[in-house]
This record gives C-alpha cells, sequence and structure tokens, in this order.
C-alpha cells in the first residue's frame, strides 16, 4: 500500500506541474520517478484521484486534478511558492461584479473545470456557480465582500 500511496503522490505531483496529455507520456514520467506500471493500473490511478482530460493552456488536451492539491516546487528565481493545478490551466480571463454576482470569463472550454474546482472548495463567500464554455457565474453570499470572494478565489486563480 506505501508503493501505490507514493505512486499516487507523484501523480498528482506530476499532474500539477507539468502538462501530460496521454497516459503514454504520464506513464513516461512516472518510469523516470522510478514507477513500472501498466496502462491498466495507471488507468485506474488516475479514475481513484478522479483525474478528467481538459484542454490545457497550449490548445492541447491534459489531465488535471479535480481536488485541488497544494504542492511546492522552484519557481523561476529560486522562490518557493505552492503551486495548484489551476496554476497551470485555469484559463483565467476577468472578473465582473454586479451585486450578490460575479461573472468570471474564461478561454474557451476553461469555464467548466473551473466551475467545478470553485464549487468542490466550499468557499462560503461563495453559494454557488453555474458554467458555459467561457463564463462563470458565481452567486455570491449576501455578507461577503468583493474582497473577501477575490481573496477566496486566488487561492486556486492565482492570476485574479
Amino acid at each position: 500500500m506505501k508503493i501505490k500511496n507514493s505512486r499516487l503522490d507523484t501523480i498528482r505531483l506530476i499532474l500539477s506541474t507539468k502538462e501530460i496529455g496521454s497516459q503514454e507520456e504520464l506513464l513516461n514520467e512516472l518510469a523516470k520517478e522510478g514507477f513500472k506500471l501498466t496502462q491498466a493500473t495507471l488507468s485506474r490511478d488516475l479514475h481513484q484521484l478522479r483525474v478528467v482530460k481538459t484542454v490545457g493552456l497550449k490548445g492541447r488536451y491534459r489531465y488535471v486534478l479535480t481536488r485541488p492539491q497544494q504542492y511546492r516546487h522552484e519557481g523561476t528565481e529560486g522562490e518557493v511558492r505552492p503551486v495548484t493545478q489551476q496554476q497551470e490551466a485555469n484559463g483565467f480571463l476577468s472578473i465582473r461584479f454586479s451585486g450578490n454576482m460575479a461573472v468570471i470569463r474564461t478561454k474557451p472550454s476553461y469555464a467548466g473545470t473551473l466551475a467545478y474546482h470553485i464549487d468542490n472548495c466550499d468557499f462560503p463567500e461563495i453559494i454557488g456557480t453555474l458554467a458555459g464554455d467561457d463564463t462563470v457565474m458565481l452567486v455570491i453570499a449576501e455578507d461577503a465582500g468583493r474582497t473577501a470572494v477575490l481573496r477566496a478565489l486566488r487561492t486556486i486563480i492565482p492570476n485574479i
């Protein structure tokens, strides 16, 4: 069981830090980390981790975790910073507020995944979401201010 948990953690880390578009690519990355497994085992692992395929920043499909996971890695200038899968592919473009609602604009095909992550974070400031292809509507709790909403969203949308 220890090996499986280690393998699952490695998969989470790889998917959080690299744009992986196929199981073959992921198997190669796992092999670099010392894991030898079959495609069937990898499929079961991806199912257990609730990994989905979505469009990445470069327009090609990639695997992402459906549960936000945080890891630390060295940034480009040596600083250590937390990483979530959203930093790689949240597709965020803009946000506008109106009353107790907000509208987030994303790149095409990103809204559903982003809404899913927002809903699964259970932010007390956000009652729920509704997503289209490139738009997410947020219903904001009556007592939540815009600053609190932005602070909460920043945990999964660092570039907000």
